[in-house]
């Protein structure tokens, strides 16, 4: 495998902003600079980031504050600056992680530098549309222009195969490679003192089971599954704990829906936590992992649950539960909270089945990030072969043309700001040429005109001694009749 590839990451997330798909961006990164060569993420700027800490570059460009709306910074991928500093660094492959903006910057940069692009899909984009859009008409189009961009690509990855099973429900008609994401936990458990310390303050009774949830706190993940399952549960006399590690738009309403059903003493919510090591301790005290989300695409955090031997109640046939065999490596429900609570019944009368189907987890679905990531090194050695014999087709229409322009309008402009910047440049050596010579020929006339008053100066003094001289003559000369 090539330890010289040079890699452009692209994304719509980055650290300080946390999420699945910053996380794999920034696996990737760390990897490949490591063991594979060079890399530069490119993402939307973010006054909070601190990107000194990272052992890669990385490049942000313009962006717009919708946290409060989205959650996130949103880029303007079209920054002539930037495109001329990418440009400039000789990629081997382009690869983003968004199929929107992020995928936008990547095809004008590849117009540019003739580079094969790389897209990984890792979000049901259908559900995201249709939370921003209300429209049926804008969403189709919406849909449209999505597939669209994603066509675009040279290559498309998946992260499971009902990732990419939901690209082509869109509309997408083209290939795709099921390109699985890793864990950044190792396997096992973390020290018994650190988990003390992390889950200190919260009422967990030894031999009370403990379930947990990690992720973005929003609806569509399944999580209303879970707290009406909870309030079956309670209402059997069945003791238990439930913890909820994360943040999102839809935690406050969460929050109060949890204290409708009066669960407050046996349901906790903490703040998002950004240390891995401190999210590893919470996975290692609970018994049971609740992920009843049929919106994600890879469910990394069961396979960080596995990393911990900590199995997952999943929905059968969700992405989630792909590799997941029932009762093995993990348990899978139908999607509602009877089904749920009727797992979590059977499972608290059994808790060394959770143990036993925890270890078969950790056997049966962790991957490292190590591991995913040396699989796509060696997929780029071979997109790039094959985009160096001319393999992929050349794409054409209307978006590929306006992406032309804009590429073109973008080249355009920094070699008109270069020709502006070379005749400043021009402009300012010719003022200072003249300057120069202007300040040469002073000193010229002033060190002239110093060369004479030192003539005259000298020729004064030597006029004070003679009329000294002659005065002192004629003082002795009178002395002599005094």
């Amino acid at each position: 495998m090539s330890e010289n590839l040079n890699i452009c990451l692209v994304n719509d997330s980055f650290p300080p902003e946390i999420d699945g798909v910053a996380n794999a961006v920034t696996n990737y990164a760390d990897i490949i600079t490591r063991k594979h060569g060079r890399c530069t993420v490119v993402t939307p700027d973010n006054p909070a980031a601190n990107d000194a800490v990272f052992p890669f570059p990385v490049l942000r460009y313009p962006s717009v504050d919708l946290t409060k709306l989205v959650g996130y910074y949103a880029g303007f991928p079209f920054s002539p600056e930037v495109q001329k500093k990418l440009a400039a660094e000789r990629f081997d492959l382009i690869h983003t992680h968004c199929p929107i903006t992020s995928t936008m910057l990547a095809r004008s940069l590849r117009d540019r530098i003739h580079v094969p692009m790389v897209l990984t899909y890792h979000t049901k984009f259908d559900i995201d549309i249709a939370n921003a859009i209300s429209s049926k008409l804008l969403q189709e189009e919406a849909k449209k222009l999505l597939v669209e961009n994603i066509s675009a690509c040279d290559e498309v990855w998946t992260v499971s195969r009902g990732a990419g099973e939901n690209l082509c429900s869109l509309g997408y008609e083209g290939d795709y490679i099921v390109m699985p994401n890793g864990v950044d936990f190792p396997r096992g458990r973390v020290e018994d003192s650190l988990i003390e310390e992390v889950t200190a303050g919260y009422d967990l009774p030894a031999g009370v089971p403990v379930f947990l949830f990690v992720g973005r706190m929003m609806w569509y993940k399944g999580i209303r599954i879970i707290l009406d399952a909870l309030k079956a549960l309670s209402e059997t006399g069945q003791d238990f704990r439930m913890v909820f590690v994360g943040g999102g738009t839809d935690k406050a309403a969460i929050v109060d829906y949890a204290e409708k059903l009066g669960l407050t003493d046996v349901v906790f919510f903490t703040e998002p936590i950004n240390d891995r090591s401190r999210i590893r301790a919470w996975y290692c005290r609970a018994d049971l992992f609740l992920f009843p989300s049929t919106f994600d695409t890879n469910g990394l955090v069961v396979r960080e649950a596995a990393a911990c031997s900590l199995a997952s109640v999943l929905i059968r046939g969700s992405c989630a539960a792909e590799d997941v065999a029932d009762g093995v490596s993990g348990f899978l429900i139908e999607e509602n909270a009877q089904s749920m609570a009727a797992k979590l019944t059977e499972l608290c009368a059994s808790p060394e089945a959770m143990k036993a189907v925890g270890e078969g987890a950790l056997r049966d679905l962790y991957i490292s990030w190590e591991e995913a990531v040396d699989n796509a090194c060696r997929r780029y050695e071979v997109v790039i072969d094959n985009y160096r014999a001319g393999r992929y087709p050349k794409h054409t229409g209307l978006t590929e043309d306006i992406i032309h322009s804009i590429a073109q309008g973008l080249e355009g402009y920094n070699r008109s700001r270069a020709f502006q910047k070379a005749r400043m440049r021009e402009l300012s050596d010719s003022y200072h040429r003249l300057w120069d010579g202007f300040l040469a020929e002073g000193q010229k006339r002033f060190d002239d005109y110093q060369d004479e008053q030192n003539r005259l100066n000298a020729g004064i003094e030597a006029t004070q001694q003679q009329l000294r001289s002659k005065f002192d003559e004629l003082t002795r000369y009178l002395d002599r009749f005094m």
